[in-house]
């Protein structure tokens, strides 16, 4: 990690749920609102990533998060779940449910750090084959899972209670 010397990766733990929310913040509305800031979104993702959310996260026994810390705090973290059955029959039930990296850390290798580790930890478990979803429209993360060896197996959506304005 040419650019990132002090990268460590460890498990997550309670205290860093108000780290992982803000994150998980920054992340969100940098990736998807990209024309500006509607009501809903903003509701949906302040509702969503919370302190006391990711301390249940955390806390969860399906739950385990591993984080990227450099010497000044969190800049990514992983999030697997098991249990959670992918959307095509026959699949595996282990999802990578959040992959995420500060914008600004990006091409430093981060992302590809964490994805080992969480590979790692569903190998560990017994996983043979895990699934994750990405949005359609961000491209940058597909090509990334492509390039770390996943394929493409069907389409998913996301939908978000929105009245048209």
């Amino acid at each position: 990690m040419g650019d990132h010397p002090d990268l460590r990766l460890r498990a997550a733990c309670g205290a860093d749920a108000a780290a992982l929310a803000a994150l998980s913040v920054e992340v969100w509305v940098a990736t998807y609102l990209r024309e500006g800031v509607g009501t809903p979104f903003a509701d949906y993702v302040l509702e969503e990533y919370t302190p006391a959310r990711m301390r249940a996260v955390i806390a969860a026994p399906t739950s385990h998060i591993i984080v990227s810390q450099n010497r000044m705090g969190i800049d990514g973290y992983i999030r697997v779940e098991t249990g959670v059955p992918a959307p095509l029959s026959e699949g595996p039930d282990i999802e990578i449910r959040t992959l995420y990296v500060q914008p600004r850390h990006h091409g430093r290798g981060i992302g590809a750090a964490l994805l080992r580790a969480g590979l790692a930890h569903c190998a560990s478990q017994g996983a043979s084959a895990v699934w994750l979803a990405s949005n359609a429209e961000n491209l940058p993360a597909k090509a990334f899972y492509e390039r770390q060896g996943f394929e493409r197996a069907g389409d998913t959506a996301f939908e978000l209670d929105v009245e048209p304005q």
